[in-house]
């Protein structure tokens, strides 16, 4: 082979791989943030990747604060967060997809089935020590707590009334299947997680039950119609306009596609079509 030849061969080997280069770089996503939203954005993700070959979502947990600070510092195109955006986050762009509730959780073998405000304060705040004190076995009480930067944490402390600094917690937990295994394992634990997650994993066997607020049962289908008291709105982040992979994404997780996977995670999809079915 000529030497000319050969390099004509490299060169054009050369532009090959840095066309492929540039097309995995237009064809990859990076998603973080909040772990209540990744396990229904990866399954949208895997669903998305078939519809479109050549596409690759990468979705990482760490809490919606990482999501936030990931979408602003370009770590991730879009970030995952399990609230409303703050007033101090107008840079941020928000796309709800999906509503949910957070639900208290004990042992499914603890009596004590109901707890008025008053007495999850108590529980909470280490008042109340001994399930014995509220009609419940002779059993020392283990309070399990979200660990700083979940929006979980900060949406149950701000119903609550309280700060974080109130609570007195004997485990302290980051994503909410670490708090349902955690209360799975110890029958004298309550700790409150995902309503979504946790119906789910009830439904499959994993020994919890979830506890009513304010007389109201905590459920998907109460959080559908509007009269559970502790829900929330899941959000898909940006910062600004979303890039054109990002923002077909995120159309994808909002449109009806969409439903049946965030109806599987027990979330409440926000669709025209969906809400039509309330």
């Amino acid at each position: 082979m000529s030497t000319s030849l050969s390099r004509l061969l490299l060169a054009v080997a050369l532009v090959g791989a840095g066309f492929a280069a540039a097309h995995a770089e237009t064809t990859r996503l990076e998603i973080t943030g909040s772990s209540t939203i990744a396990p229904v954005i990866a399954d949208i993700a895997k669903q998305f990747e078939q519809a479109h070959p050549g596409t690759r979502i990468d979705v990482q947990t760490g809490g919606s604060s990482r999501g936030v600070s990931d979408a602003r510092a370009g770590r991730a195109d879009i970030g995952m967060v399990s609230r409303a955006l703050y007033k101090n986050e107008s840079d941020l762009k928000a796309y709800p997809f999906a509503m949910d509730g957070i639900a208290i959780i004990t042992h499914a073998s603890n009596p004590v089935e109901t707890l008025s405000r008053e007495e999850i304060i108590a529980v909470l705040t280490g008042q109340i020590t001994n399930w014995q004190q509220l009609g419940g076995a002779d059993l020392p009480v283990t309070v399990v707590n979200k660990a700083e930067g979940r929006s979980t944490l900060e949406l149950f402390l701000a119903y609550f009334a309280l700060s974080n600094s109130d609570i007195k917690p004997h485990v302290v937990i980051g994503d909410n299947q670490q708090g349902i295994k955690t209360v799975a394992g110890n029958a004298g634990a309550i700790g409150y997680v995902s309503i979504g997650t946790a119906e789910f994993e009830a439904g499959y066997g994993t020994p919890i039950q979830l506890m009513p607020l304010s007389g109201v049962a905590p459920t998907t289908a109460h959080v559908a119609d509007g009269s559970f008291p502790l829900s929330r709105q899941l959000n898909l982040v940006t910062v600004r306009e979303a890039s054109e992979l990002a923002a077909e994404f995120i159309e994808y997780a909002q449109s009806d596609a969409s439903d049946k996977l965030i109806r599987e995670h027990f979330f409440v999809p926000l669709t025209p079509q969906a809400q039509d079915l309330l």
